[in-house]
């Protein structure tokens, strides 16, 4: 399976440095610095087509993103993204501060809205779901996206956060 993830496009509270999460935020009035990413992304994908199936979390703002590249997307809410709990709407700065070494360096151990144990087990439902597609689009999350791409290279996700993906970022990964 080919899949090729786009990280959502920025929202305010990303601006903010402020967590998300389960909150289901607008993604921010597209600048023309972003408008012009969305194309170049668009030239990429085109070269990547047809794509067997175009998926998004349950949160708007993944369909958002969908929308202004030109896809419908299918819900699929095993890609939604990590639940934060308490640090939803919060700073990042504060989750570092309460959990910095745990949430660099072992984040797999880590209970917040949700277990961090639990979004690994999400990722591998969705390998095992689409496993038989040859070529799939994703449009998701942040911590999602880094915690499919540590489980890809080092076969578990406590490599997530020494990983950064910005938002609209385009990366495709060939899985076997």
């Amino acid at each position: 399976m080919q899949a090729t993830f786009i990280r959502h496009l920025p929202t305010d509270w990303n601006k903010r440095t402020w967590l998300q999460g389960r909150r289901d935020i607008d993604i921010s009035p597209l600048t023309v610095k972003l408008q012009e990413e969305i194309k170049e992304n668009q030239l990429l994908l085109s070269k990547l087509v047809p794509y067997d199936i175009v998926l998004a979390s349950t949160l708007k703002r993944t369909h958002q993103t969908a929308h202004l590249y030109g896809y419908r997307a299918e819900t699929e809410g095993l890609l939604d993204e990590l639940d934060f709990g308490p640090f939803e709407g919060r700073p990042k700065e504060e989750l570092l501060k309460a959990n910095g070494g745990m949430w660099a360096n072992n984040p797999r151990e880590m209970i917040l809205g949700e277990s961090v144990l639990n979004l690994e087990k999400r990722i591998l439902l969705f390998l095992q779901k689409y496993r038989e597609r040859k070529n799939i689009l994703v449009f998701g999350h942040g911590s999602w996206m880094r915690a499919m791409i540590s489980y890809a290279q080092y076969g578990h996700i406590n490599n997530m956060n020494q990983i950064i993906i910005r938002n609209n970022e385009c990366m495709t990964i060939q899985f076997d």
